[in-house]
């Protein structure tokens, strides 16, 4: 069984900073590109980061590029995102994806495995 759980929420002032652990289990991490998506209220869930199974390849929204950094841990099937400066519009439900089946890695449709997500609120 499958599970991957998000951890690392939270209410934060905008310019603050937050990191976010997906930790998986009944899954080995390191065999595929996990990612990091977001839906905010009313909107769609949107594509955030991904990484390569060895982590050698990052890729990030334009909306977040330079002050979001994914990373993994693959010894503890982990994934992180470390976030900095954040600001309003990041506020979200931030979900850890896995299982990546090809295709577009910032369409939550090309991912087969989800967490339940953790929370982001960034105050002005």
């Amino acid at each position: 069984q499958v599970q991957l759980v998000e951890s690392g929420g939270g209410s934060v002032q905008a310019a603050g900073s937050l990191r976010l652990s997906c930790a998986t289990s009944g899954y080995s991490a390191s065999t595929n590109y996990m990612g990091w998506f977001r839906q905010a209220p009313g909107k769609e869930r949107e594509g955030v980061a991904a990484i390569s199974p060895l982590g050698g390849l990052k890729y990030y929204a334009d909306s977040v590029k330079g002050r979001f950094t994914i990373s993994r841990d693959n010894a503890a099937n982990t994934v992180y995102l470390q976030m900095n400066s954040l600001k309003p519009e990041d506020t979200a439900i931030y979900y850890c994806a896995a299982d990546w089946r090809g295709g577009s890695k910032f369409d939550p449709l090309n991912f087969n495995r989800w967490g339940q997500g953790t929370q982001v609120t960034v105050s002005s």
